[in-house]
């Protein structure tokens, strides 16, 4: 089964049953990925009466809570509730879910401190004259299965330059998709300098679009040109875990 698509004037075709999935598992316990000091994951039974929602515990069926928090236990998509003072849920601002993408592989650069900063020119330099597409995908490197298994918790990670995200935006980037915890720095004041230039909060808020942090893309998976497919589950707060899903372009 195929999709057929036109990027840049040139048709398109993906192929629907060759997804590549690039997000992180949610896994209950401390073996997976964690940021900003989040609690883990939590699965328990329901338990009333006789009755215990677990077959292991001799239950007829699984029937679990589920404790968790979007942004630092996960691959997530947020929209501009994150940071608004307005009630935006994801539910109500992602209301598309396929779009063509550009997957980039690039070093962060390090800059005077030891910061280590998604830079302007770095993006100029990977994106000028290229065909725009709503949706960008970054990979960060070195990039390695670790990345699914980290604890960025007070590690200062690597993050967007506010300016970087600004050209994003002036290249038409509705949907940006990171291997980070955020595109903002850890620890800065509550700025959130990325985050309000991404959605230009609250000057002319772009409420259709969304940010996703904490993706894994395997190296296998080669930078060019895909359809997305984004999904969420339907919260009506401002992120959910999402399970992007990308599929390789062939010309049609």
């Amino acid at each position: 089964m195929y999709a057929l698509l036109e990027l840049g004037g040139q048709p398109y075709r993906a192929n629907l049953t060759e997804p590549l999935d690039i997000a992180i598992p949610l896994k209950a316990g401390l073996q997976t990925v964690n940021c900003f000091y989040a609690p883990p994951m939590e699965v328990s039974p329901v338990v009333v009466g006789d009755f215990v929602g677990d077959t292991s515990q001799g239950g007829a069926v699984n029937f679990k809570n589920i404790r968790l928090n979007p942004h630092g236990n996960g691959t997530h998509t947020e929209c501009v509730g994150h940071i608004s003072r307005e009630g935006h849920t994801i539910n109500q601002c992602l209301r598309q879910f396929h779009w063509p993408a550009r997957l980039l592989s690039l070093f962060p650069a390090k800059i005077d401190g030891g910061d280590r900063v998604v830079l302007r020119s770095q993006l100029e330099g990977l994106l000028e004259g290229e065909p725009l597409t709503p949706a960008l995908v970054l990979r960060t490197l070195p990039n390695d299965d670790l990345k699914m298994l980290t604890n960025h918790s007070g590690a200062n990670p690597p993050y967007f330059h506010h300016e970087a995200i600004a050209y994003l935006v002036e290249r038409g980037v509705e949907h940006l998709l990171v291997d980070l915890p955020s595109i903002d720095r850890e620890e800065d004041g509550g700025k959130l300098l990325g985050h309000r230039a991404f959605w230009q909060y609250p000057e002319q808020p772009r409420t259709m679009c969304t940010i996703s942090e904490l993706i894994y893309v395997n190296n296998a998976i080669r930078d060019g040109y895909y359809l997305l497919n984004l999904q969420i589950a339907s919260f009506e707060v401002d992120a959910s875990p999402s399970k992007p899903v990308l599929y390789a372009l062939q010309p049609a």
